[in-house]
């Protein structure tokens, strides 16, 4: 009762912390293009996460009499349940007190089958935008998955375990610097930002190609779902990044602290480069994966191993 106790109160905080990036991300998107971003609501347009879940979850529900309602309703409740699901992987200590001891491996499965959500949304909506947003999406999250499986690989082969704790154990004293000081941390960051469909790889909502993409035919609490399903994601990967290559060392901070300031700041590089490039040509996209990032990937996993027989 108590790990369930845990795991709900973590859920929850989790979804704040999803309500309140959207008022960071449009803050810090205003400041880049020289304007204030939200500051009329209440005390400096600190409750407007607030005002825009009460206006969607208020909205009349639109029902397109073609699509195939069961699949059409149940697809964003799968991608906000498999996007909490991944929080599962975030190590625990104090209040909470379970351990995930393959959190790698279950984050590599969630992560696979997370596709599903945008998949089912376009299709069962039964547009020819709505499926072919979904589409893209698909064949964009299965080719950046291979890079990042084959990165994953190789930091489990080195450290020799699937937990989070033993990554951080094993980066204890410099080691962390083997992570982020290469060539493989930049690929890894490339790689979230396809895999969660930020910009400039936001392919899957690419509004001036594609009408919005997969969730055209949503709006109110349908699209609040996947919205939110969008940005847990973006933290649950940026806490993973900052615990996969900055493990070791928390800046003088407290655990919770280091994985709380790590976690911002990477989640502050998906705003930054949405503000700062363009979206690129989706040939280009998929010639990056396969073209750069798979052969990086691949030697940096046979370099792993050699090292470690050595």
């Amino acid at each position: 009762m108590l790990s369930l106790f845990n795991i709900v109160v973590q859920m929850v905080g989790l979804l704040l912390a999803v309500a309140f990036y959207t008022l960071m991300e449009r803050k810090v998107l205003g400041y880049i293009q020289l304007r204030k971003g939200p500051n009329k609501v209440s005390f400096m347009g600190v409750p407007q996460p607030l005002a825009d879940a009460a206006k969607l979850f208020t909205k009349e529900q639109v029902k397109p009499v073609l699509a195939n309602w069961v699949a059409y309703f149940l697809a964003p409740v799968l991608s906000l349940f498999l996007t909490l699901a991944l929080w599962l992987v975030y190590p625990s200590y104090g209040f909470f007190s379970y351990s995930f001891g393959f959190g790698l491996l279950f984050f590599l499965c969630i992560s696979s089958i997370n596709v599903y959500g945008t998949l089912v949304a376009g299709w069962a909506s039964n547009s020819k935008y709505a499926l072919l947003g979904s589409l893209r999406a698909v064949a964009q999250t299965i080719s950046y998955e291979v890079s990042m499986v084959l990165i994953l690989l190789s930091g489990v082969y080195l450290v020799g375990s699937y937990d989070l704790v033993d990554f951080m154990v094993f980066q204890d004293g410099g080691c962390w610097l083997i992570f982020s000081c290469s060539l493989v941390s930049f690929v890894w960051f490339v790689t979230t930002l396809a895999e969660t469909n930020r910009a400039p790889f936001d392919f899957a909502e690419g509004e001036s190609e594609i009408v919005s993409g997969f969730n055209i035919e949503y709006s109110a609490g349908g699209f609040a779902l996947i919205f939110m399903a969008e940005y847990g994601a973006i933290l649950v990967m940026s806490v993973v990044t900052g615990i996969l290559f900055f493990g070791g060392d928390n800046f003088g901070m407290s655990i919770v602290g280091g994985y709380v300031a790590k976690g911002m700041f990477f989640s502050f590089l998906f705003l930054w480069v949405r503000g700062s490039l363009p979206r690129i040509r989706y040939d280009k996209l998929m010639s990056l994966t396969w073209k750069s990032f798979l052969p990086v990937a691949l030697g940096w996993l046979s370099f792993v191993v050699f090292f470690a027989v050595l």
